[in-house]
Parts: C-alpha cells; sequence; structure tokens
C-alpha cells in the first residue's frame, strides 16, 4: 500500500468520537519528534513553517515551501500532508507535480486569497482540475474560510462544502467553525471534516471534538508557537 492509501485509509471508517490526529510539523526535527510520539501521519501548518523560515504568514515563496515540505518527508517515514495555502497562482497540474515531487500524499488549499473569499463555483473548478491531475496520489483537503474571512454562515460553509466535495475533495476544512457548530456542519457536510484544535485549554479536546462529529483534528501552528514560547523561557533563563 502506497503512503496517499495509507493517508487516505486513515480517514475512513473511524469510529465515532476517534478522530485522525494529525499533528502539524514545521521542520524535519519537529516532523521527527512527531513520529517518535506515536502519530501515524502529519500534516505540515503553512504558518509555522513560514515562521520557521522568517517569513510571515502567507509571504513564503513557492519553493521555499515546497522545498521545507520535502524536508519534512526526508526526515519521517509516515505520509505527510502539506499545506500549500491556496496554491500560489500555479496551474493545478504544476502544483500536483510539485507536492508529489516534494513527497505530500496530500494538501490543504485555501478558498480565499488576501481575506477575501473566492467565488465557490471557480473554485470548485480549480478543485475539480486538482483531482483530475492527482487522480488518487493526493488527499485533498478543501479549507472552507466562512468562518474566517465571511459572516460565518454555517449554511453557507456547507453550501461550499458540497460544491467542493462534488469537485473532488476528500475532506473539507470550515476553519474556525466554532465547535457549537460542529454537529449542524456534521449533517449537512458529507464525507469526513477537519477541524482545528487549540493547545491553550481553551477549546473542545481532539476526542471532543470527535464526539461533536470532526473526522480529524490539526492544530495550524499552534505546536510551532507552544515551541517558540517555551524557546523563549529558556533562553531567557540563560541571561538570569
Amino acid at each position: 500500500m502506497s503512503k496517499a492509501e495509507v493517508f487516505r485509509a486513515l480517514h475512513l471508517k473511524r469510529p465515532h468520537g476517534d478522530p485522525l490526529v494529525l499533528p502539524g510539523p514545521w521542520d524535519a526535527a519537529s516532523a521527527r519528534v512527531c513520529v517518535e510520539a506515536g502519530f501515524p501521519a502529519l500534516a505540515t501548518p503553512s504558518a509555522g513553517v513560514a515562521a520557521s523560515l522568517g517569513y510571515a504568514d502567507g509571504a513564503t515563496p513557492a519553493d521555499e515551501m515546497f522545498a521545507a515540505v520535502a524536508r519534512i518527508v526526508r526526515a519521517v517515514d509516515v505520509p505527510v500532508s502539506a499545506d500549500v495555502e491556496g496554491g500560489y497562482g500555479l496551474a493545478p497540474k504544476e502544483l500536483v507535480e510539485r507536492l508529489l515531487e516534494a513527497g505530500a500524499v496530500g494538501c490543504n488549499l485555501e478558498d480565499s486569497d488576501g481575506g477575501v473569499l473566492k467565488d465557490p463555483h471557480a473554485h470548485a473548478e480549480f478543485l475539480a482540475e486538482v483531482r483530475s491531475a492527482a487522480a488518487d496520489r493526493l488527499f485533498v483537503n478543501a479549507r472552507i474560510d466562512v468562518f474566517l474571512h465571511g459572516d460565518g454562515d454555517p449554511e453557507r460553509a456547507i453550501e461550499r462544502a458540497a460544491l467542493y466535495v462534488a469537485a473532488g475533495a476528500d475532506c473539507v476544512y470550515p476553519i474556525l467553525a466554532p465547535a457549537d457548530v460542529l454537529p449542524l456542519l456534521r449533517s449537512g457536510i458529507q464525507g469526513p471534516i477537519n477541524m482545528v484544535a487549540r493547545l491553550d485549554g481553551e477549546g473542545p479536546s481532539p476526542a471532543a471534538l470527535g464526539e461533536l462529529g470532526a473526522t480529524r483534528v490539526t492544530f495550524g501552528p499552534g505546536l510551532q508557537r507552544r515551541a517558540a514560547a517555551a524557546l523563549r523561557e529558556i533562553a531567557d533563563s540563560l541571561s538570569a
């Protein structure tokens, strides 16, 4: 079984309340730590990778992002999905080629640009072209930015999800959707749902998100930011 097949299988027929938990490494060293902790797959966060490379979120050049993903893939033996933001303006075929060259088995693709929601029908066409070029070699996670850059209407998120799933998305990701609307999203969305969990104890745990309907749970740049905060404390203590 290929890594892509393994990754896809991890999302299927999961018991209720047992979501796939995917930590987000930002470099090779953090990826190895996550694998040593027993996680069966990883999902890179674009913001975390950007920070590790010295860029603001959303400002990483495509070449550097793909190179970072390739280093993470080389460092571990588990499947790695890559957050490639909006696709860097690449044509679907080239985007797929770059992801496969980096060794990724999946990707996150945003449906907003510069803080503005994209036309959902146009974005669905883009996703369909990505699916056509990738066939079954990539697991496509279609981010839905209604709760991040839109009006937060769950019905609008469900409508976008339907278009993206019909276009071939394997999973949808209503980023920053409040936990209390997750049951509504679950009832209206076909297929896996990705939710983001916080690491500060302020939101539901991954297991609780699973009980509410999440198929998989990621953390965005949370791990990188928490590691940076810990490093800052250590650095401060060196001069105490």
